[in-house]
């Protein structure tokens, strides 16, 4: 995915119960483990770049909203075991896993997947989950951060130094620690960003950073402050934003589907507790956007909304691209079903206005 120049796509939360919708229609997304590799081989034979998964411990809200949720770590395993040439990402709260333990799951499954695994750094946000797993959730977004960052120094350390060494640091006190194997290579870095801390963060350690998009226009800038905070960091990030895909063969009908899952038939108790739980701990969208978009939060989950026909699906990416996105995430009601159509008449579309390349040319 580093060494790719053309615009990336993977799916996001297909390891969690009704994936990206917060709805309560019979027919939305089972994470079953079958359900995810059968969705993970059709990927992997259209060229799709990535998987993506959401992290949770607990459920939240009334009706436990992804109280079920496949654990990352061991998904990504089982998934790159069985494709060829899909990257998959293991999203990992910092505070949750040892980072020497962490270090060689991860150059573990490098063997398993000759280098196709990736790692999403999560700082943490979550105080019920904290709290779930006997953790205190620091107070401040510094202190996050910067055990974030002590955290990644260390597997960092395990994955490149030759020999053993010791840890004296503010949160880790280690003796003789080292790690073999080794990744192959460097594996990918991902950091799902909002807040000032979380995308120095990010600028420093990832090679991609992940975050929402509300208007492109705001987004365009945006990104152009990324780059150049990269810049002088004398490093260089990309971005990748989420996206929730609606694609029927008229308008007219992906309107109708987006009213009767996410309008008539939304879980807004679980809205309102996702909401709640942002603007108390996490700083992934601008302060002040969140209840303003309650009802695109209901629809998408907080992704930008591509519904329509073929043609303005993939209108849609370009735009994105044209924002400067390096790439998006791809939510469905029903990843398995829908994602076959939008594969025939989608990404051709891509390809043909020369974002996207064939899978055949993939390597």
């Amino acid at each position: 995915m580093v060494a790719e120049d053309h615009f990336l796509l993977g799916t996001f939360g297909t390891n969690t119960d009704g994936g990206q919708s917060l709805t309560s229609i019979p027919e939305r997304w089972e994470n079953s483990f079958e359900n995810n590799l059968k969705l993970a081989k059709l990927l992997d034979d259209a060229g799709i770049d990535f998987m993506l998964p959401i992290a949770r411990w607990i459920g939240f809200g009334p009706t436990n909203c992804h109280g079920n949720v496949l654990e990352t770590m061991t998904w990504a395993a089982g998934l790159l075991a069985q494709t060829k040439r899909l990257n998959v990402i293991a999203t990992i709260h910092t505070a949750a896993y040892n980072p020497v333990v962490a270090a060689k799951q991860i150059a573990t499954i490098d063997q398993i997947s000759h280098s196709r695994i990736g790692l999403n750094i999560v700082a943490g946000w979550n105080r019920p989950e904290y709290e779930a797993l006997g953790l205190e959730l620091p107070a401040s977004h510094e202190e996050r951060y910067a055990y974030a960052q002590e955290w990644y120094d260390i597997v960092g350390k395990l994955w490149t130094l030759p020999g053993a060494f010791d840890h004296d640091g503010t949160f880790w006190k280690l003796k003789n620690i080292s790690a073999l194997p080794k990744p192959m290579r460097q594996p990918l870095i991902i950091n799902a960003a909002g807040s000032g801390e979380g995308r120095n963060f990010a600028v420093r350690n990832a090679h991609f950073l992940f975050t929402p998009t509300i208007e492109l226009e705001k987004s365009k800038k945006e990104i152009a402050d990324l780059k150049a905070l990269a810049q002088q960091a004398g490093t260089e990030v990309r971005v990748l934003t989420m996206a929730h895909v609606v694609c029927r063969p008229t308008e007219q009908e992906a309107q109708d589907y987006v009213t009767y899952y996410g309008r008539e038939n939304v879980d807004w108790q679980a809205v309102d507790a996702w909401i709640d739980l942002q603007l108390a701990h996490a700083k992934s969208f601008p302060d002040g956007v969140l209840k303003s978009i309650r009802d695109r939060v209901a629809a998408f989950h907080g992704g930008y909304p591509l519904v329509g026909t073929p043609r303005q699906v993939a209108d849609g990416f370009l735009a994105l691209h044209e924002a400067g996105f390096s790439g998006c995430t791809l939510a469905f009601m029903d990843y398995i079903k829908e994602f076959p159509y939008f594969r025939d008449n989608v990404l051709p579309l891509l390809e043909e206005a020369g974002i996207r390349r064939k899978a055949s040319g993939l390597v």
